[in-house]
């Protein structure tokens, strides 16, 4: 561990949450914006509601987050969690402080879907 490291933290480490506290934790930030990084087809087939599509799999995906609002936070979400750690994460690379990932994805998701 590098001496900036142990001072200010680990900038990569990706909060992971249960669908119960991510859904809370959402509604009570009033900061929040939900992203989905799954693909188009995945989208319209279910989605949580007000939730934003970034496909992960774009190749333009960075170019598009680095367009998002760093004082914001971000709840991430795909099918099962692994697309979404993955995309948050390199939003916390990026410098983005407020990333939190549904842990389970939308398979596991208790909250409303449209």
């Amino acid at each position: 561990m590098s001496l900036l490291s142990s001072v200010f933290g680990n900038r990569t480490q990706v909060i992971n949450l249960d669908s119960d506290t991510f859904n809370e934790q959402m509604k009570n930030d009033k900061d929040a914006v939900l992203i989905d990084v799954r693909t188009l087809a995945e989208n319209e087939e279910q989605r949580i509601p007000n939730s934003i599509l970034l496909d992960i799999m774009s190749p333009v995906f960075v170019k598009e987050l680095d367009k998002l609002d760093r004082s914001k936070s971000y709840y991430m979400y795909c099918r099962s969690g692994s697309r979404s750690h993955h995309a948050a994460k390199q939003m916390l690379q990026m410098g983005f402080e407020k990333v939190y990932n549904l842990a389970d994805g939308i398979i596991r998701w208790n909250g409303e879907v449209e």
